[in-house]
């Protein structure tokens, strides 16, 4: 495996997000798929197996297992938060302020189609493969981790006026802010791709982060509809 495919992958990754943060902004539901195309062929051009991008016949059920354990998790953590107001306004989100029939739209379509699909197999499908064919699965986690730390400097931009709970955290400081999204979506990173490590397989994290952005919008939803 060459060091050209990698970087021929972070490359489109790194105009895939441009695309869809700065010039079209919302498209990224209609970038995603030939993205996720394209991120397939360099993988298939630099030799990666299915077990290499966690797509292994073998491994779906231990994944769709692990990850179905993981989102439940999600899901009895933001029920938790829903109890106290602090954690109700960190809901308050203007990405989630939607009707409730845009919040399922959201859910079962846009998360899944437009994040989960691009940054899993992106993130912890190629990059991840690539790099543990190079260095090893300890490296593919560390670098597939920061990178997408990085992936989210441009939509961490605008951040506080978005959300009501950063607002109240960080107030202007916009720069802070970029910083911490970075550093929470880089350890969130490693979680993801340790889950993808352990079960083998990329459902297990696509579940968790399907489930953390999914049940955001429709608790969001809720929550705006009966506190906003």
């Amino acid at each position: 495996m060459r060091v050209r495919w990698l970087l021929a992958a972070v490359a489109v990754l790194g105009v895939a997000n441009y695309v869809n943060n700065v010039a079209l902004p919302g498209a990224y539901p209609w970038i995603s798929v030939p993205s996720v195309l394209v991120l397939l062929l360099l993988a298939r051009a630099a030799g990666l197996t299915a077990a290499d991008l966690g797509l292994a016949r073998a491994t779906w059920r231990r994944g769709l297992r692990w990850g179905g354990v993981a989102a439940l998790l999600v899901l009895v953590v933001y029920l938790l938060a829903l109890v106290v107001p602090a954690g109700r306004s960190a809901f308050l989100d203007q990405r989630a302020h939607l009707s409730f029939g845009g919040a399922l739209f959201a859910a079962l379509v846009s998360v899944p189609v437009g994040t989960v699909l691009l940054e899993e197999v992106g993130f912890r499908g190629v990059l991840w493969g690539m790099v543990a064919r190079l260095r090893g699965p300890v490296w593919a986690t560390v670098v597939s981790s920061v990178l997408f730390g990085v992936w989210h400097v441009l939509p961490s931009i605008g951040l506080g006026r978005r959300n009501a709970a950063v607002g109240d955290v960080y107030g202007s400081a916009t720069a802070l802010v970029t910083v911490s999204a970075v550093a929470a979506t880089a350890l969130a990173g490693v979680v993801l791709a340790v889950l993808r490590w352990r079960s083998g397989s990329l459902f297990a994290p696509a579940l968790l982060h399907w489930a953390t952005n999914g049940l955001g919008y429709v608790l969001g939803a809720a929550i705006w509809a009966l506190f906003g």
